[in-house]
């Protein structure tokens, strides 16, 4: 699976569990950390948790494993690690004060409404159906 494979299933995951304010920045060309970050916000600890849960659960369906994690349940901020692909979902404090999309400000956003776009469109952007062919959720 690609990186950029990886991170449409990320969005798509977060966005299943009602994450808040999903931002993707491109970091190829940029780093050696990963390819992408995904950055998203949950309204409590509860649904942080949650959010967490559901990107890995939808990677390790599709044979994607998780490298490392950060935060654990009650944090502020969970990181997610997948290699070319890291999640990090914030309390809206914690966002704001770390403020990831101005550190990295040189990394391009992906644009997720294009995204949204092709999946409506038939294209292959944040895929609709499971590894069994099934629609999914």
């Amino acid at each position: 699976m690609t990186a950029r494979e990886k991170m449409e299933w990320v969005v798509r995951a977060a966005e299943e569990t009602k994450a808040e304010d999903v931002h993707v920045l491109n970091l190829e060309g940029l780093t050696l950390i990963a390819d992408y970050f995904v950055i998203c916000s949950g309204r409590s600890d509860v649904h942080i948790e949650s959010i967490a849960e559901r990107i890995e659960e939808r990677l390790l369906e599709r044979k994607v494993r998780l490298h490392h994690r950060e935060g654990e349940r009650g944090s502020r901020w969970v990181l997610l690690d997948f290699g070319d692909v890291v999640v990090h979902i914030f309390d809206e404090e914690s966002r704001r004060y770390y403020d990831l999309e101005q550190l990295w400000g040189d990394a391009p956003a992906v644009d997720l409404d294009s995204l949204r776009g092709a999946q409506q469109e038939g294209g292959l952007c944040l895929p609709t159906t499971e590894p069994d062919g099934s629609s999914g959720p």
